[in-house]
Parts: C-alpha cells; structure tokens; sequence
C-alpha cells in the first residue's frame, strides 16, 4: 500500500480534453484544479447540473480519510494507517491538485506510517515531497512546519542521527509554539519527543527536566478542562479519541519513569496519576480515572503544602465512584 500511486490530477503533456465533449479544453476548473472544459457554457452547465456537488464531496471524503489516518497513528497501528492515508492524498488531490500545500499533511500521515512499519526509506520519500512542497509554498502556516518538522525529527531518530533529530524537534517546539502558545500541550509533544532522544544518548538528566515541562503542561491543560466544565455530572467527553491515547501514552511513559528514577519524586507521580484520572474522567472512563485516582491518593498522602491538589483528587474519586454506582 505504500507504493506511490496514480495522480488523479492530468499529468503533464497529456492533452486536456473538456468534461461534456471530450474536445480539446482551454478551461479549469478553480476549485478542484482537475477539471477542464472548452468554453463557459460547458463549464457553466456541468457545475450547475453535478460537479460542484462533486466537489463538495471530494472536500468531505479527504477530511474523513484524514481523520480516519490521524486514529489509527494514534493507537500506532501503522499497517491501518497506509490505506487511509493513501486514500486522503488522492482525495485531497482532487481538491487541490497534485502540487499544493493542502498534501503536506496526507505526506506526513504517509511517513508517519512508514517510520513505524520500518520502511525508513518509503518514509524519506514521502518527506522528501512534503519538503518540496513547503519549500514552494511561500507563507506555509506554522501548523504545517510543526508537524513536518516533528515528522523529520522521527525520521531521523529512527536512523540514529540524534543531533539532526534534535534540531528538527527543536524546531517543531518553536513552530508549535508560535501557533498554539507556550506550554500547550501541541508544544509539549516535541519536548516528549526531544526527552527520548536524550535517554537515547544516556542524558536522564535532560529528559527528566524535559518529561516535568510535559507533565506540567498536561497537568494545567487537564485541570482547566475540568474548572470550565459547569456540570461534571453529565457524560463530558472533552478529549477526542486520538488525543487521549497519545496523551495517556505520554504521561503513563513519564510516570513509569518518574517511579524508576533513584531519587523518586512523590509529588511529580501524585501529579502524574492525578492528570491521568482526569484524562479518563473526561473520557467518560471512570473504571480507569478511579484506579488513577487511587494511586494519586496513596502518592500524595504525608506530603504537605497539597491541600489544592488533595481537595482536586477527592472530588474527582467521588465523581467516578458516583458513575460507577
């Protein structure tokens, strides 16, 4: 599935014909790009029967492939990945074209898919379009140059070139920054990624300062999402499905390293198993968000100056122990 595919857009040197009477077409359509008619009346009268209709749809088809490739990376089932991603770029090229900056994210699923599968080189490939692609797109938003940088930082950590990984995922956490504000939790994904990287060149010493800015930006995004919420009674689900796999990925990793550590830090763990039982509380889970809840609990007990933090962790254990009643 990872092989390249057909354009769907007319490649170069083929004759354009018109789409009503196939004779030869000096007209585009503006919102697919891969449309063409010989004059106004065809073009006119195609639109109006069927085809802006069909571009309507071609519109919703490559945002659902795009959301469909998006859960299956986060719950790393790559093989998954491929068809769908694959789907989104033909789909996105029907809208865009074959050269705009609209198929850097359908390259990136692709990538993404093929770092995890192995195929390291597929994966160059796919990022070396998307590279090319930015690269001719004067003004790229910071969301695109985030997550290719994010993706090239994989890339390269895959391959054991750790220097250029870190540059790329330094790169990501000023792109994420700039779009979505220090301490987002988006800007926080390239420190997690960057403290990887540091364990991988034997630094548990930066990993650990990098793993605390992650726990604190999930620690104070969660905490927020639980003050807004007037009613916390009623069914919730704040955290969509993909972001609360990666999220609870990300802070089950920090825990598990936090309570490996020689020096453990009762209060970091406390705080970590507090912003999982939330995670789970807004996910409607509360089997898991009262498990978590528990052991925030027993962590944060003869800790002192945690009067915020322990008054948090029994409002939330009595929610979850109300649902599950």
């Amino acid at each position: 599935m990872s092989a390249t595919i057909n354009l769907l857009a007319n490649p170069k040197g083929v004759k354009k014909l018109c789409e009503l009477c196939q004779k030869p077409a000096k007209r585009q359509c503006t919102k697919c790009l891969v449309t063409f008619y010989c004059n106004s009346d065809h073009q006119q009268t195609d639109w109006t029967k069927h085809h802006h209709k069909e571009t309507g749809l071609y519109a919703l088809q490559h945002i659902n492939w795009e959301i469909e490739a998006q859960r299956w990376v986060s719950k790393k089932r790559f093989q998954d990945v491929l068809p769908a991603a694959l789907l989104f770029q033909r789909w996105a090229m029907r809208v865009y074209g074959s050269c705009a900056a609209e198929l850097v994210p359908a390259y990136l699923l692709l990538a993404q898919a093929n770092i995890g599968i192995g195929s390291l080189s597929q994966a160059h490939e796919y990022l070396s379009k998307a590279e090319w692609t930015v690269m001719k797109t004067p003004g790229c938003s910071h969301t695109v140059l985030h997550q290719l940088h994010r993706t090239l930082g994989r890339l390269h950590a895959a391959t054991g070139k750790y220097t250029s990984a870190l540059t790329h995922f330094a790169n990501d956490v000023y792109y994420a920054s700039e779009m979505f504000g220090l301490g987002s939790t988006v800007m926080s994904g390239g420190y997690f990624l960057m403290a990887d990287v540091f364990l991988k060149q034997n630094k548990p010493g930066i990993a650990h300062s990098l793993y605390t800015e992650v726990a604190n930006s999930w620690h104070a995004h969660l905490c927020k999402l639980i003050d807004g919420i007037t009613d916390i009674d009623l069914p919730l689900l704040c955290v969509d499905e993909a972001q609360c796999v990666e999220a609870d990925q990300m802070l089950r990793c920090i825990l598990e390293f936090e309570e490996q550590c020689v020096k453990p830090r009762p209060d970091q763990s406390a705080m970590l198993a507090h912003s999982l039982a939330m995670l789970w509380l807004l996910c409607n889970n509360y089997t898991k968000a009262l498990d978590y809840g528990k052991k925030a609990e027993v962590l944060i007990q003869g800790l002192n100056e945690q009067n915020t933090l322990r008054e948090s962790i029994h409002n939330l254990l009595q929610h979850a122990e109300k649902h599950l009643e």
